[in-house]
């Protein structure tokens, strides 16, 4: 098949730079350029998988029921709390 091509600047750089050092013809280093880069990005790409977290007992509560935000600032900060 034939087809043109638009590389950016950098892209047709690395890829004459290549071309002359491997004394290769354009449209081999572009095809294997091609294949090799379609395979990656067929790959599945998996997400990084954080550490898995350890549960940690804290104890039974220590205030009881609480409706509101301000009772609980009320038990976290006392008689300070208005």
């Amino acid at each position: 098949m034939r087809t043109t091509l638009t590389l950016d600047d950098d892209v047709a750089r690395q890829i004459e730079d290549l071309r002359q050092k491997r004394g290769a013809k354009w449209k081999t280093l572009i095809n294997e350029a091609l294949r090799l880069g379609l395979v990656q990005m067929q790959k599945k790409v998996e997400a990084p998988q954080a550490p898995p977290t350890q549960p940690k007992s804290l104890g039974r509560c220590l205030v009881g029921d609480v409706v509101s935000i301000s009772e609980a600032l009320a038990l976290g900060e006392g008689d300070a709390f208005h």
